[in-house]
């Protein structure tokens, strides 16, 4: 009998502490609010998503959404700059409260982080040079490849050489981030990449890169979402509802049309899904 009761005060006075624990444990959504400052991971060698003016300040689609998020909880938003290959990393070891950085919503990162549903949907466009010839993207085979490490953009490569491409003599390189693989192409390192339709077309309307060509679409979606922590369903919930906010306040597309164009505002879900 001693033993059973004194089996059962321990269990339940561990009880009690874990009860304590989990209610002590703060949402970020309460610590971002207590410390007034949202520091979002934003990648900024990725125009329009993300890049640096010539006054050396950060702008992109990205940035502003994270400054809307930032107006929205009252608090002061801190860009993190950082590179595409840290995105997550940066969030796990919370070096960043949140990740509004162009993230492609895949199972695999999602055993990770959680995300938000689609804040933003990206076509995506072979880019090659003017000399190659490409102008499809089933023309890739046999070529040499580059992407970010990482990204979805490499996942699709990778797939692409594990099957069809399998000894085809098709060769792929991966880089750091997207100016390294912009550099790599420029010199002739690899002879095509893949990238958001919208940045290679503020790419082409710089002049900064002439040799460069569209060589067609890729058969890829990339509906990107934002990232927060694994297990802060508090501020998950809280960054969903602001996305569909930004949808049906028409912030979505007057973000898009000033960033990305006057193109036609893609939609955020596929058809007959729902996130």
């Amino acid at each position: 009998m001693f033993k059973k009761t004194t089996k059962s005060a321990i269990f339940l006075a561990l009880s009690s502490l874990f009860i304590i624990h989990a209610a002590q444990a703060e949402s970020t959504l309460d610590s971002v609010i207590k410390s007034k400052k949202l520091r979002c991971a934003v990648v900024l060698d990725s125009p329009p998503s993300g890049f640096m003016t010539p006054d050396n300040k950060p702008d992109g689609y990205d940035v502003a959404y994270c400054d809307d998020m930032a107006k929205s909880l009252g608090v002061e938003p801190v860009i993190v700059q950082t590179p595409a290959s840290d995105r997550i990393p940066a969030l796990v070891s919370k070096r960043v409260d949140i990740v509004v950085g162009s993230t492609t919503i895949t199972p695999e990162r999602a055993m990770t982080v959680a995300f938000t549903q689609p804040y933003v949907n990206y076509t995506i466009t072979v880019v090659t040079r003017k000399d190659t010839g490409i102008t499809s993207y089933d023309q890739l085979k046999g070529k040499k490849l580059g992407a970010v490490v990482g990204s979805t953009f490499e996942q699709l490569f990778n797939k692409e050489l594990q099957g069809r491409w399998k000894n085809t003599g098709t060769t792929y390189t991966g880089f750091g981030s997207d100016t390294e693989t912009f550099m790599a192409l420029q010199q002739g390192k690899v002879d095509a990449i893949l990238q958001a339709s919208s940045v290679y077309n503020t790419l082409a309307k710089s002049g900064q890169f002439p040799t460069f060509a569209a060589g067609g679409l890729a058969p890829l979606s990339d509906m990107d979402g934002i990232a927060v922590r694994r297990g802060d369903p508090e501020f998950l919930n809280w960054a969903r509802v602001f996305v569909w906010n930004q949808v049906v306040s028409g912030r979505y597309a007057e973000l898009y049309k000033k960033y990305m164009g006057d193109g036609s505002l893609p939609a955020l879900n596929m058809p007959g899904v729902d996130f």
